[in-house]
């Protein structure tokens, strides 16, 4: 992984999952050199010098592509909002939940997005789904089919605190669609628009929202809603899992960084670590389950666990897991793995140093990681029948 910061991780996660997203090396260069001895000062001081560095990059790419328009080059401008879009998330998503300053940064960002949709004539389309009275925001990507007809469809789920414009931005969208697959990924109950914007905090069952996501696919004459599957990554790899043991619509599952027990992991980093393991860690769990303190959302994470599930997964699953995940550790992947002893064709990838991706969601490499799920999945859906998949 590119490490700028000694000793931080999380910044220099960040900074990794930008380059995943499609920022420039040069750009990002001229970010995280002005934050090195930032990047050593306590928690406060040094987010705020890093929230300032990467919106600062975000508004001046955002005044060059109004040049760009203004001179009818909608590509270019495209192209310049797309990485501002990636620069005010990278930002956005690093503060405390009551940074005012995060609030106008992420509006900025889905303003940036939409523009770099538009003006770069991606394919992707916002759609909104209704989930628990409120509208659920989704970005779903046609797949390339020569002959027409509705296609398989993998529905992509967040983690703890990404959001579908990551997911959109790793490329395992545009790899579905290249193998004649369309997704949809959502911003689920306690990430991005729904958290942010509507107050929609996260649930242990998973399966609900899951449910509501499909339940919107079979309305759409493009998708084959007997070739659906469900994927997810970082705390999704609980998600995932759990709504496939549950959900008996989704007829494959892909795990992006296994968790067995999320429970367990929060009760050794409160125990090893203290209140602060990274910024704002403790406020931002309680924000996205919508607890009020640690002794409540402690309690609620125990039931945060797979054990009583994992055996209901009788559909083709996945597990991918890096051997260098920082996180994570690799017996939750073994575990979960293990556990699923009604699923027709199980598979635990580790990725190693020879291949690359090691870390957390492979965030230093993603580009192998997005290849092989891809494969995976074109490869499970031929085996169930669906037509014309490519790998």
């Amino acid at each position: 992984m590119l490490e700028y910061f000694p000793g931080n991780y999380v910044w220099n996660l960040s900074a990794n999952l930008a380059l995943s997203m499609g920022a420039h090396i040069g750009e990002v260069d001229a970010i995280c050199r002005q934050l090195i001895e930032a990047s050593g000062r306590g928690d406060d001081e040094g987010t705020e010098a890093f929230f300032r560095a990467w919106c600062e990059q975000a508004d001046r790419l955002v005044d060059l592509a109004g040049e760009d328009l203004a001179a009818r080059r909608r590509l270019s401008a495209g192209a310049k909002h797309r990485r501002a879009a990636i620069y005010y998330l990278t930002a956005e998503r690093m503060q405390h939940r009551d940074h005012a300053p995060r609030k106008l940064a992420y509006r900025k960002m889905l303003d940036s997005f939409a523009k770099f949709v538009e003006l770069h004539d991606e394919n992707c389309e916002r759609v909104e789904i209704a989930c628990q009275g409120k509208a659920l925001a989704g970005l779903f990507v046609r797949a390339r089919r020569p002959h027409g007809g509705p296609s398989p469809c993998l529905a992509l789920f967040n983690g703890l605190d990404s959001t579908k414009e990551m997911l959109y931005g790793c490329g395992i969208q545009q790899a579905l669609a290249r193998r004649g697959i369309s997704s949809i990924a959502v911003d689920q109950p306690g990430v991005g628009e729904a958290l942010r914007l509507h107050g929609l905090t996260a649930v242990v069952e998973a399966e609900t929202w899951a449910g509501a996501v499909m339940d919107y696919l079979e309305t759409r004459d493009d998708v084959d809603a007997g070739l659906t599957g469900i994927a997810a990554w970082s705390l999704g790899g609980y998600y995932a899992p759990r709504a496939a043991a549950l959900e008996k619509r989704y007829k494959l599952c892909v795990a992006w960084g296994a968790i067995f027990d999320w429970g367990e992991l929060q009760r050794r980093r409160l125990a090893r670590e203290g209140d602060r393991p990274v910024p704002h860690y403790w406020d931002h769990v309680q924000w996205v389950w919508g607890k009020k303190s640690i002794d409540e959302f402690m309690a609620l994470a125990s039931r945060i666990t797979l054990e009583p599930v994992i055996a209901q997964i009788t559909v083709p699953l996945l597990v991918v897991h890096g051997a260098n995940d920082r996180q994570i550790p690799i017996a939750d992947a073994r575990r979960q793995y293990e556990g699923a002893i009604n699923s027709p064709k199980r598979e635990l990838k580790i990725f190693t140093s020879r291949e690359g991706g090691v870390e957390h969601c492979s965030a230093d490499n993603q580009a192998n990681a997005t290849d092989y799920i891809a494969d995976w999945v074109a490869e499970t859906f031929a085996e169930l029948g669906a037509p014309e998949m490519r790998t």
